[in-house]
């Protein structure tokens, strides 16, 4: 018997739903919803890089890093990070290790348990209780949007 079969039929969809109250069948059933796609980027635990680091618009960083990060967009730093360099980002959630300078653009989170050794420039600063900060901090003016001629 095979367990491949190049004429298998595909599953007949369920039939519509039907009206509790009077066993009618709905003229319009709202389709399931669909699964919601993550736009970033992962690397996880037990990765290793050496080197800069460039995306667009999320990332979920719980590695060890030496080098720098840059990007317009928001970087999550997981609580096995451990990042030895330079951070430019748009917006920055720290839970692991930074050895470095972040500038964020939009907003610096530093979460409990964290380590920051080196210097923040952002417009908007939140430092949980229990979280470790060793430098200095510049909030800044979050810079103007420019609005197209048309």
């Amino acid at each position: 018997m095979q367990m491949f079969s190049p004429t298998r039929k595909p599953d007949p969809p369920p039939p519509p739903a039907r009206d509790p109250e009077n066993g009618a069948t709905p003229a319009y059933a709202p389709p399931p919803p669909r699964p919601v796609a993550r736009t970033g980027g992962i690397l996880s635990n037990g990765v290793s890089i050496n080197g800069s680091l460039k995306f667009e618009s999320e990332f979920e960083l719980d590695c060890e890093l030496e080098g720098t990060v840059d990007s317009t967009g928001r970087l999550n730093v997981g609580k096995n990070a451990q990042i030895h360099g330079e951070v430019r980002v748009g917006s920055v959630t720290v839970h692991g290790t930074v050895n470095g300078n972040i500038t964020a653009t939009e907003r610096c989170e530093l979460r409990a348990g964290c380590t920051l050794r080196g210097d923040i420039e952002a417009p908007r600063l939140v430092v949980d209780d229990d979280a470790t900060f060793i430098g200095s901090a510049k909030i800044t003016s979050k810079p103007k949007q420019r609005v197209a001629a048309g």
